[in-house]
């Protein structure tokens, strides 16, 4: 999202964070790493941090990957307002974990392509 929006001239405050506290510090999977340069996308530099509710305040829009995301960060809002930023990265869908299957990196990064593409042409 941040290659992305860095070349369509936005000047968007974009981060990455899990919900979980056990990659923190750490770069992506190799797979994903390979995935994205197979793109064209540098990711390797970019390191794990985890969801912090402060982050409500520094975003007007938080993406999550999936339902269970969705969930977690909806319940570390604190109010309504704070809930309402909070959406599915595919608006009805979840984006699939490729970690179980090597396939499914490159299939993946293409969609989380796509869909970063869609979501600049929306809301610039």
């Amino acid at each position: 999202m941040r290659h992305l929006a860095d070349k369509a001239h936005l000047n968007w405050e974009i981060a990455s964070a899990g919900t979980g506290n056990w990659h923190i510090g750490k770069a992506p999977d190799h797979r994903s790493i390979a995935a994205a340069k197979a793109m064209g996308y540098d990711i390797s530099k970019q390191r794990a941090q985890q969801f912090n509710p402060s982050m409500f305040t520094d975003y007007d829009l938080i993406l999550v990957m999936d339902r269970n995301n969705l969930a977690d960060v909806k319940n570390l809002a604190k109010s309504d307002e704070e809930r309402k930023k909070v959406k599915l990265f595919l608006d009805n869908d979840e984006v699939t974990d490729p970690y179980w299957d090597n396939t499914l990196f490159s299939p993946v990064c293409k969609q989380v392509e796509e869909r970063c593409i869609e979501i600049i042409e929306q809301l610039s």
